[in-house]
């Protein structure tokens, strides 16, 4: 009997530890924002594809091209814009996914009279340096004719502030406009500091689609892991796309520890919706119309053809049956 159970506690123990083994530890890049939920929601799931995914929260897109080229991130959720001047940069990442679409908004303050694009002629403009907010607005100044620059001289002048900045200078009147991403300009029209001048999505990028992206590591040298991530990426996905309750609660309360309302919430996601899909198509785009603006500042635009691998993707899409 003695004998029955060592070699039953063996046996216990070569599953557990066969099981921790087998849990493939995956470290993800993510922003604060509320269409990145999903995103953060993977880690919670993770161990159904036996991954433990470890998440750290960075303040924007750019600051962790860095942490990629450093060998300290897996995988990451980041505008399109961030990740493309990533590329060019040197990052080596293929973008395997989008997440979300849309995110953005022009805010003006309520006690001018800006009726128009046109209208932030002689203007203060804030938004975040290097995201889609930056390309959104840049485009649509172009778009109505006007000049732009970091300081005073041209039609509008643009103040390059972090996204957590941007409400407060608004607030305090240090700028007249923004373009903020989401739940961010929701709040500021909600708390009636802001107005909604557009969604700027009437330029030939339309909705800008965030991406997520993979190390080429990750992609060519562990393809059972990355086949799992993106599995784990699409269940997450589907979860908040079919049961918005679970992704409010995720959202303000996991993420944002209660700073958001529930009006926040849902007036940002509606302006960002939860998705899957990716094409090269839109960011080639992306990259045409950073490199003719000069956004990202790139000397050698990444050809979107070559990094965009939607293979994992579709594999995954196929294997849980989502179209």
């Amino acid at each position: 009997m003695r004998s029955l159970k060592m070699v039953l506690s063996a046996v216990l123990l070569a599953g557990l530890a066969t099981t921790a083994a087998a849990a493939d530890l995956v470290r993800l890049g993510n922003l604060k924002f509320a269409h990145y939920g999903a995103i953060s929601y993977m880690k919670e799931i993770a161990h159904k594809y036996d991954l433990k995914i470890e998440e750290r929260v960075f303040a924007k897109g750019l600051d962790i091209v860095p942490a990629i080229i450093a060998g300290e991130i897996d995988i990451a959720a980041s505008a399109a814009d961030a990740a493309i001047a990533g590329r060019a940069g040197g990052a080596p990442v293929y973008a395997v996914a989008g997440f979300a679409k849309g995110g953005a908004r022009i805010v003006v303050r309520p006690d001018l009279p800006i009726k128009s694009v046109k209208d932030l002629k002689g203007k203060k403009v804030g938004v975040a340096r290097g995201g889609a907010q930056e390309l959104l607005l840049v485009a649509e100044l172009a778009q109505n004719g006007l000049t732009w620059a970091n300081g005073p001289g041209k039609d509008v002048e643009i103040l390059y502030l972090a996204f957590a900045d941007l409400n407060q200078a608004l607030m305090a009147k240090n700028i007249d406009a923004m373009c903020q991403s989401e739940p961010q300009s929701s709040q500021a029209l909600n708390k009636g500091f802001g107005v909604e001048l557009m969604k700027p999505y009437d330029t030939p990028l339309g909705e800008p689609i965030r991406a997520l992206v993979m190390t080429e590591k990750m992609y060519k040298e562990k393809r059972g892991v990355a086949e799992r991530v993106l599995k784990c990426f699409v269940e997450a996905t589907k979860t908040f796309i079919d049961n918005p309750k679970l992704a409010e609660k995720y959202v303000r309360e996991t993420m944002f520890k209660g700073q958001i309302t529930p009006d926040d919430y849902q007036d940002a996601i509606a302006n960002s919706p939860f998705t899957y899909d990716l094409t090269v198509e839109h960011i080639q785009i992306t990259t045409d119309l950073m490199q003719k603006y000069g956004v990202g500042r790139m000397k050698n635009p990444p050809i979107a053809k070559d990094w965009v691998k939607l293979d994992l993707l579709d594999k995954a899409k196929m294997e849980l049956k989502i179209r």
